[in-house]
């Protein structure tokens, strides 16, 4: 299963499990709560009316009732007193308490209020028995919650009594207060409702952030695994620097840890390319070297043979010395991260210094330059000295290719954000299977009309110090010759 299945399921099972318990709990909190406060709003009625009740139960004779009496019209008229009454968005429009009043024996002697039993309620039955009736004759708090329907929990009643007391402090009866819980059901219904409403959006949102933590974490990890498969590939003289990804936190420490590592692996890949490819480079040398050497001590040779031999010696330590310089000036410009000495540079300018530099040469093979477009306001922000060692190396590549008394294309544009100079040569170019790898340490092609190849540092060099500018280098078939481009940023 894949990483982000596995954390969005997890996820899921967690935020699942605390929605679903914590919903559970707030709804089974729900009904014994609104209980709660029902029996303590009906303890407090019951107290009130068995106050105001004392005075008529302590008048009635011995056997008889309160029907009639100052009381019973006070409960009569609540029983049949009109309301409309917004409480929270649900109307309630009837009085729904029951009151009824027991003598010292249990005997009720006093029914009214709603959902009576008949039409003078309980009046004259014995409730002696009944829990709220017998605990308060007992002196001890009562109460009791019975079930109109033994198998619906919904038609519960819930009776709260208070004693009446004689101006003694003797208990007289007991003055009961009942209130259905069906009363209360809406705003049971409601509260559940609004709790599962409110649970099933904290979970989406929670499902929301849970899908949003998932996919950045594997974009993380997959920024983390490209990284790391970039470090198990050959590495690209003149590559700009892939750096690790910003990622915050442990992530990020991970990130630099591999960028280190593959800083460390890479540095041991080149270092293990470069000398097996100089040791390639530099047997060819050596063993002309030696071979001459050789030839030279024999007796029997004549002057010209011994001056020849001479001149091979001669031109393979010349070729050793070129060697050794770029490869001096290519680890140069890889160990520097930057430019030396940025300034604003004129490539046009700079261009016409190198040309100069190398008019002996474009002499001795007869060539011409002609420029195609030259904007002579173009500059960048470059290291000088660096640009025209890379604009030197796109000369002496393009002279050594370019057939005697041919024409040089130079092109000099720019666009909003970058500059193009360009070189092109009217030789046989290079076969498309070369392209790819035309900027690799010590690859190169043999020159038109010998065996002689160079050492492949030169556009090594030129890769290395547009990178460093973060430019880049392209080199394309032009039919006939070869064109290279070499593409700056303008700032």
């Amino acid at each position: 299963m894949h990483l982000g299945l596995r954390l969005f399921f997890g996820f899921l099972v967690i935020t699942g499990l605390a929605a679903f318990f914590v919903m559970r709990v707030f709804v089974a909190e729900v009904k014994p709560s609104v209980r709660e406060v029902m029996e303590d709003i009906l303890v407090d009625t019951a107290n009130l009316l068995a106050e105001d009740a004392a005075a008529d139960l302590g008048a009635m004779p011995e056997g008889g009732d309160l029907r009639g009496t100052r009381f019973a019209g006070v409960v009569q008229a609540y029983a049949s007193r009109p309301v409309d009454a917004q409480i929270w968005g649900l109307n309630k429009r009837h009085l729904d308490l029951r009151i009824y009043v027991t003598d010292g024996r249990g005997r009720v002697v006093l029914d009214a209020g709603a959902d009576l039993p008949s039409a003078d309620g309980a009046l004259g039955e014995d409730y002696s028995r009944w829990r709220d009736v017998a605990l308060t004759l007992r002196g001890e708090y009562g109460a009791r919650a019975t079930r109109e329907v033994k198998t619906d929990e919904r038609s519960s009643v819930m009776y709260v009594a208070a004693p009446v007391r004689g101006a003694d402090g003797r208990v007289m009866g007991v003055l009961t207060v009942a209130k259905a819980q069906s009363t209360v059901a809406p705003f049971v219904d409601r509260a559940e409702h609004k709790i599962v409403v409110a649970g099933a959006w904290l979970l989406g949102l929670s499902l929301l952030i849970g899908v949003a933590v998932t996919l950045w974490t594997v974009h993380a990890v997959r920024q983390l695994r490209r990284y790391a498969q970039q470090a198990g590939g050959e590495p690209t003289p003149g590559a700009a620097l892939v750096l690790p990804p910003a990622l915050p936190g442990e992530l990020g420490e991970l990130a630099r840890a591999m960028g280190a590592m593959r800083e460390r692996l890479e540095g041991r890949a080149q270092r293990e390319q470069f000398v097996r490819a100089l040791t390639h480079e530099l047997k060819g040398p050596l063993a002309a070297i030696r071979g001459a050497a050789e030839l030279l001590e024999d007796p029997s040779l004549n002057a010209a043979e011994r001056h020849r031999f001479a001149s091979q010696v001669g031109d393979q330590t010349e070729r050793l010395r070129e060697l050794v310089d770029r490869l001096l000036e290519l680890s140069k410009l890889e160990s520097a991260g930057q430019p030396a000495h940025r300034e604003p540079v004129a490539l046009a300018r700079l261009t016409d210094r190198v040309l100069a530099d190398h008019r002996a040469a474009l002499e001795q093979r007869g060539l011409s330059v002609r420029w195609l477009q030259r904007d002579d306001d173009v500059t960048v922000p470059a290291d000088a000295n660096q640009l025209a060692l890379a604009l030197s190396n796109l000369l002496v590549n393009a002279v050594d290719f370019a057939p005697h008394g041919s024409t040089l294309e130079l092109d000099l544009t720019r666009t909003a954000e970058r500059v193009c100079w360009s070189l092109r040569d009217h030789g046989p170019g290079v076969p498309d299977y070369a392209l790819q790898h035309l900027g690799e340490r010590f690859y190169a092609t043999a020159r038109p009309g010998s065996d002689r190849k160079g050492s492949g540092l030169g556009l090594a060099i030129v890769r290395q110090v547009a990178a460093l500018h973060r430019g880049a280098l392209a080199i394309t078939p032009a039919q006939p010759g070869l064109r290279v481009e070499l593409t700056l940023p303008l700032a």
